[in-house]
Order: C-alpha cells, then structure tokens, then sequence
C-alpha cells in the first residue's frame, strides 16, 4: 500500500455523477491528487477543492450537475478561498457555454483530460479556462487508482467510445469512438485490485461485447479477455455489463455456462420491442430477433439473470408502440430492469425527429413499465427463499448497524437489489460467504449467515 505525503491546506473532496464508467475516471483523479500530496476531505464542506465529475448524457443529469455546482459554490460562504473544478461530460459536452454560463466554476477538464488532473490543478488555469482537447486518451493500469465501490468489489472499464450511432445518444460526439484497451493491460489492473482484496470484478465498456473490434489483432476480443481473468488466482466473480444483444456470440455463452468465475448474468440493453420505434432508434435488432437472441441465452446458460434498459417515450411512440413493449416485458419477465424516459438532446438525431411526446404521457408510460416489473421481479424474488446461497459482504446498513448490505451474484452493485444479513461477528467485509435467504421483496432479500 502506498503512503502519500500530504500537505496542509491541501484537501479534496469528488464528487461523481453519472455511470460507472464515469466512476472509473474518479477514482484516477482521487489516485492522482493523493500521489501529489493531496487528502481527500471527510466532506465538500471541508474541502479546499471540490471537484465534479459530470455526466451529460440526458436531461436529468445535466440538471444533476448544475445543481450540485451552485450547492458547492454556497460554500464560499464559509471557505472563501474554495476552488471548484468541474470535469467529465458537461465540460467536454459545453465546453465555452459552460464558462459563460456558470461562473461559480474556476475551471473545466474534459474526458480525455481527466488523468492529469493534478498537473492541471498545480498549473493554476485562468478563471473559466476549459481544458477538453479530443486526444481519444484511453486509461491503462499503470495509472495511480483509488477504489471507491466496495473493499471487495470493483469496476473496470475496459475500452471507452461507442462505435454505434443510436439516434438518441451523444456518447459517440463526447467520448469518441470505440478504443479497446489491450488485454494485458486490463488483467494486470485486475490482478492489482486483487492484491487489494477486491474479489468481484465488474467489466464495462458502452458496448462491452464489442470489445476489441476496433483492434487489427483479432485475438484480442471479450473472449479471449475472459478466458485471460479466469486465470487469476484470488478473483472468485467476473461480471459483464453493457453488451449489446446482436454482439453476444455463442462462444461467449458456452463460456459464462462452463467457467464458475464467471457470474450466470448479463446485462444487456434492448431500449425497445417494437420494431418501427427499434428503426428509428438506429438500432441494429428487432423485436424478432431480441427473443431469440434471449432464449438462446436462457438455453445455453440455464439459470442465468438477465438485466435491461428500456426507453419510453422516443419520438413517435405510438400507444401501439408501448403496448408492444409492454408485451415484451411481459413475456421475457426479464430478472431486472431499468427505464428511463427519452431526453431530447441536442446534437441527436432523435432531436430533431417530429411527434415529440409530451412530458406526461412518458412519465405515465415510465409509471406503467416499473409497476409491470415490480410484478414479475417480486415473482421472481419468492424463488429465492429458503436457498443457500454466497454473498459479497459490502458494508454496514446505515439505516441499521446490526445488518450487512451484500449482493449475490445474479445483483450488480448499485442498480440492482441488495442482501440484508444480520451482523455476526463472523462476518468479514469484503469477503463472499454463504447465506441462507429468509425473506424476499420485490427487490431485496433478508438473509442469516450459514455456519459450519
């Protein structure tokens, strides 16, 4: 463990917005400012440096990142000499409009600046100076890192870009295109988290089972990725998330179903069911083949959870449209599923497609989707009791001191359900044991420590 000499009047405090790919930049800018002599501040509050990390991928989020920009500036008030720096998305996203339109903000980094942050900050940049150049940077692991998920869990992003044009989504404009980090590169970042005590591994990319496309080396692909961290000694639970469906091979599948390491999950994203809003979306299956492609996955991985996303409200969705996606859902009974209402982005090509949907009738159209899968997840859940089952033990419930949060493998941290279990001093967090479940919600689980 490195010791990093820290300065007085040196203290900050990150804040990350948005996905976990965003998260994995945080954690090399807190890495980075620690290496340089930095500490990081119990609150924002104490802080002499507040630094946002913004997304800027949907409405609601960029909201996000301005509120919490002028509820970091009311600081001042008590630490006048408070510098706020705003990185990620926003600033690549705005760039001049944010300068002009948020003066609170003593400057702006961009994504492909994000690792020399520290250089940037010693450097002292002008007011309002925003630092966003396009170098289509790609992080590796050699790059100081300071893991906030869990004592025994972790993401890592495995290439950055988008080689898709959706016709709702930004990414591509903000991060570029697809750049596939090099299989080396990712297990030895991974076999360091394991020297850690990280014992879960989640992959992530836009399009994680696109990873290595952009590669002349046709080696290089997920497969051989997996088959590469299998391999490590002390890693028990490698999760995949984010794969689009047309990209799942078969041999990816053969492989989650042979290989223990490899947790019986995927996350994979559909956005729709309906195949003329599916057309409009740009993207590259319809309904058709979406349920095949899941019943080929149920087939050759018996057991496995599936999660999704689903979008309502594109431009043009008619009651048809949603009632097909309805049907869909109905019909999958998908494990876990998240929606999200469409954002009119600037910049889309979705943007500028006619029959808008009104706000409500998305937010009632959202409404409908999650009372579905409430349904069906708290169906699913019931078949969960009574089973001995492993945990990664995470942290102490905040709401009570006497029970752990965990998750089991088939729950992804932070959007899927967690584990209750009660405290025993047995328990070590950090660590996977085995769990009897005692009760299930529509989402979460209760659950005791079994014992030799």
């Amino acid at each position: 463990m490195e010791v990093y000499q820290v300065q007085q009047g040196k203290e900050v405090f990150l804040i990350s917005l948005g996905c976990a790919r965003n998260r994995v930049d945080s954690e090399v800018m807190l890495g980075s400012m620690l290496e340089k002599g930095w500490n990081i501040a119990p609150s924002a509050r104490e802080a002499d440096l507040i630094i946002i990390n913004t997304c800027g991928f949907i409405g609601p989020a960029k909201q996000e990142a301005i509120d919490t920009i002028l509820e970091c500036s009311e600081y001042r008030s008590i630490r006048p000499d408070l510098k706020i720096v705003v990185t990620g998305c926003l600033a690549q996203r705005y760039k001049k409009q944010l300068a002009k339109g948020l003066p609170e903000v003593d400057f702006f980094v961009g994504t492909d600046e994000f690792h020399k942050i520290a250089e940037i900050i010693e450097s002292q940049p002008e007011k309002g100076e925003v630092i966003a150049k396009r170098s289509n940077y790609l992080y590796n692991e050699t790059l100081p890192r300071i893991n906030t998920l869990s004592k025994g869990s972790a993401y890592v992003k495995v290439a950055e870009g988008c080689q898709h044009s959706c016709a709702f989504c930004i990414i591509p404009a903000i991060r570029g295109k697809l750049r596939s980090r090099s299989i080396q590169s990712i297990v030895k970042e991974v076999e360091q988290l394991t020297l850690q005590g990280v014992k879960e591994i989640n992959l992530i990319a836009q399009d994680l089972a696109a990873f290595g496309r952009d590669k002349r080396d046709q080696k290089e692909d997920l497969l051989a990725l997996l088959k590469g961290l299998t391999c490590l000694e002390n890693l028990e639970w490698v999760r995949m998330l984010y794969l689009y469906p047309e990209n799942i091979s078969d041999e990816i599948l053969d492989l989650i179903a042979s290989e223990k390491k490899i947790v019986k999950y995927l996350d994979i994203p559909v956005q729709h069911a309906s195949d003329s809003v599916l057309k409009r979306m740009k993207r590259a299956v319809d309904s058709k083949q979406l349920k095949e492609i899941f019943h080929k996955v149920r087939v050759k991985v018996p057991g496995i959870v599936i999660r999704t996303s689903v979008m309502v409200g594109f431009p043009g969705e008619t009651e048809s449209d949603f009632e097909e996606l309805l049907n869909f859902i109905a019909e999958m009974k998908i494990d876990h599923l998240g929606c999200f209402t469409y954002s009119q982005e600037e910049g889309t090509v979705a943007a500028r497609m006619p029959d808008q949907i009104d706000e409500e009738i998305k937010k009632h159209r959202y409404k409908k989707v999650m009372e579905l899968q409430r349904i069906i997840s708290k169906n699913k859940q019931k078949s969960f009791v009574g089973k001995v089952l492993p945990v990664l033990l995470e942290e102490i419930s905040k709401k009570d001191s006497n029970l752990l949060l965990a998750r089991l493998s088939c729950q992804a941290p932070e959007v899927d359900g967690v584990v209750y279990v009660e405290r025993d001093s047995r328990l070590r967090l950090g660590e996977i044991y085995p769990v009897n479940i005692d009760s299930a919600g529509a989402y979460d689980f209760t659950a005791k420590g079994v014992f030799n």
